[in-house]
């Protein structure tokens, strides 16, 4: 079809308007100028009465329509208007025999915009013009392109909204808008859920790398740790755009952390000791490193899992335990015979030393009374001598006589041979000396306490 064809871009009722009478090939008799609006609603009958059409057909025929209305309602309501007064105003022609263009090439009529909507039933997507079907997809893609600007922030998250690549604001739960791409962009960051970092565990490709460590006392061990973390809120901007790697920095810190307080502690200590000690400095020095790092990130806490030492030597070190788990037990056995002995000992050597203080104090007081029983005895004997002397001989004798078997020998039998049974006599004098010494030193006793 030439593009200088007068039919282009409009219809067989658009012709008709403006010539005053409808297309040759639709009617051959001329209406009148006021109807020519009939042959369309008549088409529209025969288009939803077509057996042949289909739904997506009609709708996109009726999207087309209100495209073309919203672009050109107001000029086509005043080309409308214009036409209609002046089909009132002029009064009616004869009908002029219509040119028909192609009848010096062919038999048949070009295929005209006009001539598609007739043999179609419905009018071509607006109006059959390339302009407004060039402004038609423009007008979409811009609205398309402006409903790209529409997100959604779900619960527990933050939208950062950045213009150009750099930071703008945070975005807060909800349904919001920004500009499109490639103008704003927003990155969705999760600030509620707590992050894990596990640092020389098994499977890891790096573990023995990450997990070996050198202790105080120059010896290895291997640690197994894990950190748990999470955005700080309010720092998601941090998060994103001060560090490039944010996770992999709390990795690298953590590592750095663990070996730097490892390294102040003895082996025995890592290992049984100061787990809770190690953990909580760990956790205080990675936080001081994120917080100069300015990466958002809040450490949480940090759990030791395992502590131990290296694989080639855990049999070694096994020994080594269990010979140090033998001296525990002999050194809890010594305390516990000590914590036995001890007290037991203390009291007897309490009991010896009260019982020496009481010997003291009856010897010293036997003494002292011996003394003035002397000094009074002493005065005596100097007022009587010999009264004195032979009253000390009496009460000696009958002390002694007192605690002794006695036996009688009548002298005037006259018996020249007499049988003394020398040893029973003996036996029983030092029995009953004993039992007399025993009752002295009882009665001496009593009177000390005293």
């Amino acid at each position: 079809m030439p593009l200088n064809d007068p039919h282009w871009g409009r219809g067989p009722s658009e012709d008709s308007k403006q010539s005053g009478r409808e297309d040759p090939v639709q009617n051959d008799s001329a209406q009148p100028p006021q109807n020519t609006e009939q042959p369309e609603k008549e088409n529209r009958g025969e288009r939803r009465s077509d057996p042949k059409g289909s739904d997506l057909d009609e709708l996109w025929n009726e999207f087309n329509k209100t495209i073309q209305g919203l672009l050109n309602g107001g000029r086509s309501g005043q080309q409308n208007g214009a036409r209609e007064r002046q089909s009132f105003e002029q009064p009616e022609q004869p009908e002029e025999p219509e040119e028909r263009p192609w009848q010096g090439g062919g038999s048949e009529p070009p295929e005209t915009p006009g001539r598609i909507e007739e043999r179609r039933g419905y009018p071509l997507p607006l109006g059959g013009s390339p302009v407004k079907g060039i402004i038609g997809a423009v007008v979409l893609g811009v609205l398309a392109w402006a409903a790209s600007g529409f997100y959604i922030v779900p619960e527990g998250q933050i939208g950062v909204v950045t213009t150009f690549g750099k930071y703008t604001r945070d975005a807060s739960a909800g349904f919001s808008w920004r500009m499109p791409w490639p103008i704003q962009d927003v990155e969705i960051v999760d600030i509620s859920s707590v992050r894990k970092a596990e640092i020389g565990i098994y499977g890891g490709a790096q573990r023995l790398k990450e997990a070996l460590m050198l202790t105080d006392d120059e010896n290895i061990v291997d640690v197994q740790f894990n950190v748990q973390y999470r955005i700080k809120t309010g720092f998601a901007k941090d998060y994103l755009f001060r560090t490039r790697a944010p996770d992999e920095s709390v990795r690298q810190a953590a590592e750095s952390a663990m070996r730097e307080v490892v390294g102040r502690k003895a082996m025995d200590s890592v290992l049984f000791e100061s787990k809770q000690e190690i953990a909580r400095d760990v956790r205080q020095i990675m936080q001081s490193m994120l917080d100069r790092y300015q990466t958002g990130i809040d450490v949480m806490s940090v759990a030791i899992q395992n502590a131990q030492p290296p694989e080639q030597v855990q049999a070694a070190f096994n020994d080594a335990v269990k010979a140090g788990q033998d001296r525990e037990r002999q050194i809890n056995e010594g305390q516990a015979y000590q914590n036995a002995v001890v007290p037991i000992a203390k009291g007897k050597a309490s009991r010896l030393k009260q019982e020496a203080e009481g010997y003291k104090a009856r010897v010293v007081e036997t003494a002292k009374g011996d003394a003035e029983r002397f000094s009074r005895v002493l005065a005596q004997y100097e007022q009587a001598p010999r009264v004195t002397r032979d009253r000390m001989y009496i009460d000696a004798m009958g002390e002694i006589l007192s605690s002794t078997r006695k036996i009688f020998v009548d002298a005037g039998n006259g018996s020249n041979l007499l049988y003394l049974p020398l040893d029973k006599l003996v036996s029983g004098t030092s029995a009953d000396a004993a039992a007399a010494v025993k009752e002295s030193a009882a009665q001496a006793s009593q009177a000390g306490a005293a």
